[in-house]
């Protein structure tokens, strides 16, 4: 590290951040174990850009996208890439260890209902601890950070959601405060972020060992408007308020925006087990719907499947200058959209579970095959 370096808040990333040039964002959905689906969609993302920008095997996305971003399971997989791991040391990460992640608590139904969570919390911590390290912690400039990232969380203290990003301008990052956002330890914070109520206990985090007003509970960023977080990334890169300032503008700004599967879930209530099992799924697709469209609205959407009848896809040739270009890819997990993959033969409803490790390979296979279909380098314009 130079000395320029070491006096910069971005450590050795300083010439990269401190420079004015077009910016690039990766946003990832929430989704338990579907993120293996989002793995597929990146590891083929990965591999284009490689063959594209003419770079050797040790590319990796954080050479590229300069803003990362994830919920729950995003959050898990937007942390690997933004310490510089590829998508398929990720997926490795998922194959080996989903299993594990979803370890069952030894609870009965009825225990599960009212005093307990389906999953045990230790065996993903432990993961997580391996991954990121220990002690590693939001700073940017501790020299694990590759890149910027914002992790999604739900603080129940405060009932608002929780973006924590390691931006060293935004206002609680400020290393003056003692309750700054950057001594908090990255594994933790993913931990958090991937802590659906019922599912996995509560995450509590202390930011200041001298306040007790300053230790919150935390569940699953999945559970805030921002499961699909790309517009918030958007906001989060260009308004004045988080100090990054990044400029807007189709050749300025670019947002890659990855689904871990379009899963509606239709049909009545039927009792409280019914309520249990697709009301997260109901609320996630509605979030991640509104998201989409609030990108493709602001953005000029390259690409993206049709959202429903009225609005399609929503990809036209702007009439005006749109403040990013936008790209969606996600795969359709309907009983249709299974079969235009080529997976008729399987179950959409169980295909749709989030904490079924036994779909990991089915799950990697769609992913791989929407990829195929969708992803190209024609979306991303002046940015390849």
């Amino acid at each position: 590290m130079t000395d320029q370096d070491q006096s910069s808040p971005w450590g050795d990333l300083a010439p990269r951040y401190e420079s004015q040039q077009p910016r690039k964002i990766l946003a990832l959905d929430g989704g338990g174990i579907r993120g293996v689906l989002t793995l597929g969609i990146l590891s083929k993302l990965e591999k284009d850009l490689k063959q594209k920008l003419n770079r050797g095997d040790d590319f990796r996305l954080c050479d590229y996208f300069d803003h990362f971003g994830g919920t729950s399971t995003g959050a898990i997989i937007a942390a690997g890439l933004a310490i510089g791991m590829s998508a398929d040391e990720l997926m490795d990460f998922y194959k080996k260890f989903g299993k594990a992640m979803f370890a069952k608590a030894r609870y009965t139904i009825l225990g599960w209902l009212f005093s307990g969570f389906k999953f045990k919390s230790g065996p993903l911590t432990t993961k997580l601890k391996e991954v990121y390290g220990a002690e590693t912690n939001m700073d940017i400039a501790n020299g694990t950070f590759k890149s910027l990232l914002t992790v999604v969380t739900m603080n129940r203290s405060t009932d608002s959601p929780w973006p924590i990003s390691n931006n060293p301008f935004a206002k609680y990052n400020d290393k003056s405060r003692a309750d700054n956002n950057q001594k908090i330890r990255l594994f933790q914070l993913v931990r958090a972020s991937t802590a659906a109520p019922s599912y996995f206990a509560s995450e509590t985090i202390q930011w200041d060992k001298n306040d007790p007003s300053k230790t919150f509970v935390f569940v699953d960023g999945g559970v805030t408007p921002y499961n699909n977080p790309a517009f918030l990334l958007y906001k989060m890169s260009t308004l004045p308020a988080y100090n990054l300032n990044w400029q807007t503008g189709e050749k300025n700004l670019l947002v890659v925006s990855v689904g871990t599967g379009a899963a509606t879930t239709t049909g009545a209530y039927r009792n409280l087990g019914s309520i249990i099992k697709n009301i997260p799924n109901n609320l996630m697709y509605a979030m991640q719907v509104d998201q989409d469209i609030n990108c493709r609205a602001v953005g000029r959407c390259m690409y993206g499947d049709q959202i429903d009848r009225e609005v399609h896809d929503m990809v036209y040739d702007a009439k005006r200058e749109k403040d990013f270009l936008y790209v969606r890819y996600n795969a359709d997990l309907s009983d249709k959209g299974l079969k235009d993959l080529g997976f008729g033969h399987l179950d959409p409803k169980k295909i749709r579970e989030m904490d079924e490790p036994a779909n990991i390979q089915d799950l990697l296979d769609i992913g791989t095959a929407a990829a195929n279909q969708q992803v190209s380098m024609d979306h991303f314009g002046s940015f390849v």
